[in-house]
């Protein structure tokens, strides 16, 4: 999928949308506006950009924004909050349902201000959970496209927002020398895993049932619950699972996730990807 940086969406003020139903039409529409529109950048293109304290517009990118949620993100957040996944998504998330959708998707809920402002970004301080704020937001001002959506080459796009002043500044980078000083490599790999699952062909033909659709949410973004049915159901005694994977399932959330991936290509897709336990009946 297109994986946006903070992609800017004015609520809708008409009052005749639940707000998961004009986040879902935005975000329909900026797909379709990038892949038209947007200057396609590689990793050696150059851009001039900062964003520190004494740019005059700093913090004020973090309101009234979507912000879409990779799996990795909502581990990282909920840990770093110390809470789990299911107070995470309760509190923080809202998930966007649009006609012809393939798969859930998760949004960050915006504060209830009227500014809208990201509850995790403090007036004086900034971001509160910077050092693991979602790739979108570690990635801004730069944006990446990927060939299952764009119909060719993956390609990185720029957001030049109307509110931000950082496009004012000197500074130079490269898109390849922004996504290293923001440290996005964690990230990438982690987005890497989860697009191969929200691209697969499967979708090309099919579509998930509504039990499905409850599983897929399960795996990528309710690792503690979806933990309790790895652990508490009779599954690890039908399909064989390393042990020393298994153990490190039962505490590392990374591990888990890793699981929850294969087994959504196993239980969905219908891939071999683990043997099936000939006692298992």
């Amino acid at each position: 999928m297109i994986r946006f940086t903070r992609a800017s969406a004015p609520a809708d003020r008409s009052g005749g949308d639940a707000p998961d139903q004009t986040a879902a039409r935005n975000f329909a529409h900026l797909k379709e506006t990038i892949v038209r529109d947007y200057d396609r950048l590689g990793e050696t293109d150059t851009f001039r950009f900062a964003c520190h304290p004494d740019v005059p517009c700093f913090n004020r990118c973090c309101s009234d924004v979507n912000i879409f949620l990779t799996p990795y993100d909502v581990l990282r957040l909920k840990n770093r909050l110390r809470i789990t996944s299911g107070e995470f998504l309760e509190r923080h998330t809202v998930i966007p349902v649009h006609a012809g959708q393939k798969h859930p998707v998760v949004l960050l809920r915006m504060g209830d201000d009227e500014a809208k402002t990201c509850p995790f970004v403090d007036a004086a301080a900034g971001c509160t959970v910077y050092e693991d704020r979602p790739w979108a937001c570690r990635m801004f001002p730069v944006g990446k496209a990927s060939p299952g959506e764009t119909g060719g080459e993956p390609f990185y796009f720029l957001m030049n927002e109307h509110v931000c002043r950082g496009w004012e500044q000197d500074t130079k980078w490269t898109v390849r020398g922004w996504m290293e000083d923001q440290h996005v490599r964690r990230w990438d790999e982690e987005g890497e895993r989860y697009k191969a699952i929200t691209l697969h062909p499967f979708f090309d033909s099919h579509s998930l049932t509504p039990p499905q659709m409850e599983m897929f949410h399960l795996a990528c973004y309710d690792l503690d619950r979806f933990r309790r049915f790895v652990f508490g159901s009779s599954l690890l005694r039908r399909i064989v699972v390393d042990e020393k994977r298994v153990r490190r399932m039962r505490t590392s959330d990374a591990h888990l996730l890793g699981f929850g991936y294969d087994w959504l290509r196993f239980s969905l897709f219908h891939e071999p990807v683990f043997p099936v336990r000939r006692d298992s009946g």
